[in-house]
């Protein structure tokens, strides 16, 4: 039997099935203990370079995985352990790549910004500012060339929205039909400043509106909303269309990253994000109301926390990289 999301419930949507509900909340669940985890470690310095958290935003990842059909590719920034998690990758690998180690997804090579799945149709994980627009545009013209199909899950951030690229990317995937999602997570923040200080544009759902690109501007904190928007967009895409733009407006509660102590905006600002607003706790709610009993919360919390535990140490006890391994995936022979 399904979940009614009636006229009264915050999501306000259509009937979603009653295993979608579940498994967004464990997605996210799994999504916010492994990034806790990875801040803790990071802390005590077993995780080396820059770490970019996702506490807060699991909505956006959790609510595309839904829409998502087999096929689909995705590709993202640095802010990118949810979208590997929810992609498939497991967790022992992704926290392995995380500590450096040879369990890792690109063997202890790339760390948290760079690491990829080929299997689960991952496509990175970037460390340049809005490359991975280009990129995903890329994946986007493979699949239409050899009609596929499939669609390309194009995830950038507020800060990239006005590199050069993306506007190419724009144009180029307009002019030829791509079946590219380009999905803004509009965190607020571009690093350490306030989008409306660097943006003229004062509804990014609309930048691309000068190529025809149609678009929607999402509540990025509600995974059913995202999920009924996803799936629009997807199917516009994978039918020919061409690309569509969502603006998620989500919010991130760390810093950008572990090294900003996020002092340019009030605790309390982020305090009532949590208080009101939280993806998480906002899906149990609703959850809880159409009559899912509170041992299935208990049981995914008690699952989760053994699959982060056990990644945690998978990733402090999984042998370091060879040093023959400096020498290896850094020329292809064609």
């Amino acid at each position: 039997m399904g979940i009614t999301v009636d006229a009264s419930s915050p999501q306000n949507g259509p009937v979603l099935s009653k295993e979608q509900m579940e498994r967004a909340y464990r997605d996210m669940v799994l999504v916010r203990r492994f990034e806790e985890k990875s801040g803790q470690l990071y802390g005590m310095g077993k995780i080396g370079g820059f770490c970019h958290l996702y506490i807060g935003q699991e909505a956006v990842v959790a609510g595309i995985g839904l829409a998502m059909k087999k096929g689909d590719r995705s590709i993202t920034s640095y802010r990118d352990h949810g979208q590997m998690l929810v992609a498939g990758m497991t967790s022992r690998g992704v926290m392995a790549e995380l500590t450096g180690r040879s369990g890792g997804y690109s063997r202890g090579k790339g760390g948290s910004m760079h690491m990829f799945s080929r299997e689960q149709e991952f496509y990175g994980g970037h460390g340049i500012v809005g490359a991975q627009v280009a990129l995903g545009t890329g994946l986007g013209f493979a699949s239409a060339y050899r009609d596929e199909g499939r669609a390309s899950i194009v995830y950038l951030g507020d800060g990239a929205i006005n590199q050069g690229q993306v506007y190419e990317s724009f144009n180029l995937a307009a002019l030829f039909k791509l079946p590219c999602l380009y999905v803004v997570e509009n965190n607020r923040y571009g690093m350490g400043t306030a989008i409306d200080r660097v943006s003229a544009s004062k509804d990014l759902s609309k930048n691309g509106a000068p190529w025809g690109i149609p678009s929607r501007k999402v509540d990025g904190m509600d995974v059913v909303a995202v999920y009924h928007a996803a799936q629009e967009a997807l199917e516009h895409c994978r039918s020919g269309k061409g690309p569509f733009l969502l603006e998620m407006e989500t919010y991130r509660y760390r810093g950008h990253s572990m090294s900003d102590p996020a002092k340019y905006r009030q605790r309390s600002e982020v305090e009532e994000m949590r208080q009101t607003r939280d993806p998480i706790e906002t899906l149990k709610a609703e959850m809880k109301r159409q009559g899912v009993e509170e041992s299935f919360f208990k049981a995914v919390d008690a699952d989760v926390k053994d699959i982060v535990k056990d990644a945690a140490e998978f990733a402090q006890t999984s042998p370091e990289p060879d040093e023959s391994e400096l020498w290896t995936d850094v020329l292809v022979e064609v």
